[in-house]
């Protein structure tokens, strides 16, 4: 199966028509054996766990239609080869509004389980990228909200299912993908506190309960800036928010898999080429992406030497609009104006939308910068009773760093290093020794708890044995810091 790019979590499995995992010839631990007596114990005081996808992994649909805008290839569902479905698939842009007021139809509709395509007679199941967690979850012995209302909707001659009376112990977070990643973590700030709540009425003795998040790839990015700052958003004027740690008052343990911590080189691969992978596959032009402020949100850092001119050999800022003038990249490539038309239809003047473009390219190069920036402040101690965990590839080569031909703009790979595929472990690490003098020992803003490294591209971690016992020691048996007292208040 070829490797998973960032921005194709589910779509990279279409090219292959059978894909399967890789195997593993190695003894697999008996995990029944290991944790059921775990499972069947720990009983209501185990903490509920929050699913968080990665980009791609939420349904999309348009709210007054329902019509499908991501989640599925079939008969009526949304095609981006045409106008009306790339400006529905596309992020509003208008010049002069912050892109928190660029608001659309469209709104999450649960998390993908799998991505289907039916084109005549042909049919193809893509990778459920989000299964080999789930069943990691079951073999745990928790109880998914949303499968188990899914179950039990096919179920309706048996009449109305409680749904109070069910313990729930998993829920999983649906999120568009497309927006600015700060915006995602206050939404999740309520799932969680549903969440907290949910579990500590179940419990015996009322106790509150904290959340243990279990967050993949671009989803990692949303926990950890929710942990930190909560469901404030990055303020409109540019600035830093304040290190609240709001969201760290619910968390327990958060779990993050394959997450691009320091960003990822393949993202700007996408944004400049596009995005096709096969003929019976819509596509994603550079233009339709780069209205997208999550996807420059998961760009490489500049200091880290990513991305490079090819003659000069200098680092090319990846964060200045006028680079990619320069370069002819996404929205500012003259090569998309069609498509920009498109997702344009009432403005007349060329100039007019080619500034437009520009306006957004800008302003989502000045939110992605933002973003980092305040990921990238140094955590510290992290507060009592709080622990980051790091599940992360190192078997695959990777692309790390991309030349740039000095004249015309085109992007090569000039160096691999170890990671999942798509993610270098360098990244998922945060490791601020890339790009700069090699030292002994790991340097990283990020306060990890544990790190673990396991065989697998960016989907399969989720998939092979060692992840499920990694993950169920982490939730099921690892000690715990004694529980401070959680306050269930509403958000500001």
């Amino acid at each position: 199966m070829s490797r998973i790019l960032p921005l194709a979590i589910a779509l990279a499995a279409l090219v292959a028509l059978a894909p399967g995992c890789a195997t593993n010839s190695a003894r697999s631990p008996d995990l029944k054996a290991i944790y059921e007596e775990s499972a069947q114990k720990i009983g209501s005081e185990r903490n509920p766990v929050v699913v968080i996808p990665g980009i791609l992994g939420s349904n999309l649909v348009e709210r007054d239609t329902g019509k499908i805008v991501w989640g599925a290839f079939t008969y009526g569902a949304t095609d981006t080869d045409y106008p009306d479905g790339a400006r529905l698939f596309c992020l509003p842009m208008k010049q002069g509004i912050p892109l928190g007021q660029l608001k659309d139809g469209v709104e999450p509709d649960g998390v993908l389980e799998s991505l289907d395509a039916n084109v005549g007679l042909l049919k193809v199941r893509a990778l459920e990228p989000y299964k080999g967690i789930i069943r990691s979850l079951a073999a745990g012995r928790y109880t998914d909200r949303d499968l188990a209302r899914a179950a039990g909707a096919k179920k309706s001659d048996e009449g109305p299912i409680d749904y109070a009376g069910l313990h729930y112990t998993c829920f999983q977070f649906d999120y568009d993908w497309r927006r600015d990643i700060s915006e995602s973590a206050a939404r999740l700030d309520r799932l969680v506190r549903d969440a907290a709540r949910f579990a500590g009425d179940a419990r015996a003795d009322g106790s509150p309960a904290k959340v243990d998040i279990v967050a993949h790839s671009m989803g990692g990015l949303v926990a950890l800036y929710y942990v930190r700052y909560g469901a404030q958003p990055l303020p409109e004027d540019g600035s830093l928010p304040e290190p609240t740690w709001a969201g760290a008052e619910f968390i327990d343990q958060l779990i993050i898999v394959g997450t691009p911590s320091a960003g990822s080189v393949l993202a700007l691969t996408q944004m400049v080429d596009g995005v096709s992978y096969s003929p019976i596959t819509p596509t994603y032009q550079p233009a339709f992406l780069g209205t997208m402020p999550s996807i420059y949100q998961l760009l490489p850092r500049t200091r880290q030497a990513r991305v490079i001119d090819s003659q000069t050999h200098e680092t090319i800022d990846l964060y200045d609009a006028a680079t990619w003038e320069k370069y002819n990249w996404g929205l500012a490539d003259t090569r998309q104006n069609q498509y920009v038309q498109w997702l344009l239809p009432d403005v007349p003047s060329p100039d007019q939308r080619r500034a437009i473009a520009l306006d957004q390219l800008s302003k989502c190069l000045a939110r992605a910068k933002q973003l980092h920036e305040a990921l990238d402040r140094p955590m510290g101690e992290l507060p009592a009773g709080t622990r980051i965990h790091l599940i992360a590839g190192d078997t695959h080569p990777t692309p790390s760093v991309l030349s740039v031909d000095h004249q015309t703009g085109k992007l090569s790979i000039a160096q691999h290093a170890p990671g999942d595929g798509t993610v270098t472990r360098s990244s998922a690490l945060m490791d601020e020794r890339t790009g700069n003098a090699w030292k002994p020992r790991l340097e990283s803003p990020i306060t990890w708890s544990s790190v673990r490294f396991l065989p697998g591209d960016h989907i399969e971690l989720t998939s092979n044995a060692p992840f499920t016992d990694d993950l169920l020691y982490l939730l099921l048996e690892a000690p715990r810091e004694r529980q401070v007292k959680v306050a269930l208040r509403a958000p500001d």
